[in-house]
């Protein structure tokens, strides 16, 4: 640009502001003395302009910098897909990307907005994702972080389990993790994310469309929402250092005074034991329900990290061997067979699927792929469920050889019949995937399986691929963890010989640490079972559970 094309513009931004203002006198060039005010008029020109490109250059170093990432995140994800989008880390940060992140560029840099709009987000042939898919991607980072016991700090470092992984999280990336659960009410999690974000904040020296006052308004205000009065009263005062006419932070100062008070009064009626009726049975209160959940979660969770072993008694009986003698075909290619559990009998069939198998029923099923649903057990209608995360399609046998030659061979290995059971469903868990415990099996007040003749009598489950870390199917009754092997498939009878449900084959899928996690499923019912498997005469009530030894901790070992 040519200095008589600089100066034009300056006259020109001149005129526009002169021009938006009311000037009781004209003329200014008949009098030196009218003129010299200008002089003041152009230093603040001077100074807009310089405050002008500076933002501008800080806008475009700032993009320059999304853009490095962008490109270097993209070429590791593309070296191998499956295992860039199999950490729950970059899946994370992916959608954020795609989300928040391209809310910044277009808000920091205006200049081109429109063309980004046009460009690329009205194409018809690309993805984005949601903020209801941030969500989601933030509570499976919390899932993981709580399941796998995982260190707030290493997951922002892209460690897990104190191996790096992932590119560390930015301030950003944790400030709208944080964000994303508070919203959601996780307060507790949303604060470790947000302490984390605050501290990056600080080392990066970054721009951002959010600000340390904005974290540290997140971080007072979700230790109010935990019952933290005097550190939501701690950080607010720090904030208010920063922005003293903070209206948020100076209303609620006296809010947090009266609390505190309020608290302290409390506190000292209860060293006095002068506590009320109301209090003690607030106190005492705690349905043995809760307790109940919290037991089987506890469980659950430590079967996930692989730390419980089968009771000895169970485990000095375990085996292999080779199984031949429920069809005819077998006698020919016997299959290898494996003992985890006696009473229910819980075995695993190894290569059962070959890998062609597994591709072509994948690359099946992905077009179908919806979000996976569970029996209503009031309506027996199939809706989705937060305890349920991943994505399912079902394959007829009569659309494909393969997939009629794999429930065939379902057949083979458990000497049952098919002529009732359920189409092959192929699962694929996404960030942090799981299924909390449940039964396959319907309860008697359950309104489901109507039109399979019966109950589902029995579950085969077919592992389509291994997984790096996590992903066990676990039997939190019975202490049994079975970690994904890529071809193998997991066999139980869901219902006593009466045909009562076995209580002891609740089960669950845990989250998806690492990698992805393939599996497909073939329930078969009691219809044609009759004399296969003949009903017991002897009534089971559901209530009555078979005396199960207690699982053993490794710990105590």
């Amino acid at each position: 640009m040519v200095p008589n094309m600089i100066s034009l513009q300056i006259v020109c931004y001149i005129f526009s502001i002169l021009s938006l203002r009311s000037w009781s006198r004209a003329e200014l060039f008949t009098a030196i003395s009218e003129v010299e005010p200008l002089l003041e008029t152009h230093k603040r020109i001077i100074d807009d302009l310089d405050d002008y490109i500076q933002k501008e250059e800080n806008r475009i170093i700032a993009l320059k910098k999304h853009l490095s990432v962008y490109k270097q995140e993209h070429e590791k994800a593309m070296e191998d897909i499956p295992n860039y989008l199999g950490n729950p880390i970059n899946a994370f940060t992916l959608i954020k990307r795609l989300t928040v992140d391209l809310d910044f560029i277009e808000e920091s840099i205006k200049i081109g907005t429109e063309y980004i709009k046009n460009i690329t987000m009205n194409h018809s042939d690309v993805k984005y994702p949601t903020l209801e898919d941030l969500n989601g991607a933030a509570h499976a980072l919390t899932r993981l972080q709580e399941t796998y016991h995982l260190d707030v700090k290493e997951l922002a470092e892209g460690m897990l389990n104190g191996v790096t992984y992932s590119t560390p999280m930015s301030a950003g990336d944790c400030y709208e993790l944080g964000r994303a659960l508070y919203n959601e009410k996780d307060y507790k999690n949303s604060l470790a994310w947000m302490m984390v974000a605050i501290n990056k904040f600080k080392e990066e020296n970054k721009p951002y469309i959010f600000d340390e006052v904005d974290i540290l308004e997140y971080i007072s205000f979700a230790h109010y929402l935990l019952g933290d009065i005097k550190s939501a009263m701690a950080w607010t005062k720090q904030l208010l250092q920063l922005n003293p006419n903070h209206k948020r932070a100076l209303g609620n100062i006296p809010h947090y005074q009266k609390a505190i008070r309020e608290q302290e009064a409390k506190e000292k009626k209860q060293q006095r034991g002068d506590m009320g009726d109301d209090d003690q049975k607030h106190r005492s209160s705690g349905t043995g329900e809760i307790s109940e959940y919290l037991k089987e979660r506890q469980s659950y969770e430590l079967l996930c990290r692989g730390e419980m072993d089968v009771p000895s008694e169970i485990a000095k009986r375990l085996h292999c061997k080779y199984l031949f003698d429920t069809h005819p075909f077998l006698k020919i290619a016997p299959i290898k067979m494996e003992y985890m559990y006696f009473q229910p009998d819980i075995v695993v069939f190894h290569q059962v699927m070959s890998d062609d198998e597994i591709k072509f029923i994948q690359e099946s099923a992905k077009p179908r792929f919806k979000r996976a649903v569970v029996h209503d057990p009031r309506t027996g209608a199939l809706t989705p469920a937060p305890y349920r995360i991943s994505k399912s399609a079902w394959l007829r046998d009569d659309e494909s050889p393969i997939v009629a030659r794999v429930s065939r061979r379902v057949g083979h290995m458990t000497g049952l019949s098919l002529d009732t059971a359920e189409e092959l469903q192929v699962v694929n868990y996404g960030i942090g995937g799981h299924y909390e415990p449940h039964f396959d099996f319907a309860r008697r007040d359950e309104n489901a399986f109507k039109k399979f003749h019966g109950n589902r009598i029995a579950t085969i489950l077919f592992y389509m691929s291994d997984v790096a870390q996590g992903g066990a199917t676990v039997f939190t009754k019975l202490g049994l963890s079975l970690f994904p092997i890529k071809g193998a498939a997991a066999f139980w009878l869901n219902l006593h010989p009466s045909g009562e449900g076995d209580l002891a084959t609740r089960h669950a899928a845990c989250p998806v640490l690492r990698g992805s996690k393939w599996v497909s499923n073939k329930w078969l019912h009691q219809g044609g079972q009759e004399l296969l498997k003949p009903c017991d005469l002897e009534y089971q009530a559901e209530a009555i559970i078979r005396q199960i030894p207690r699982p053993v901790p490794k710990t105590s070992r």
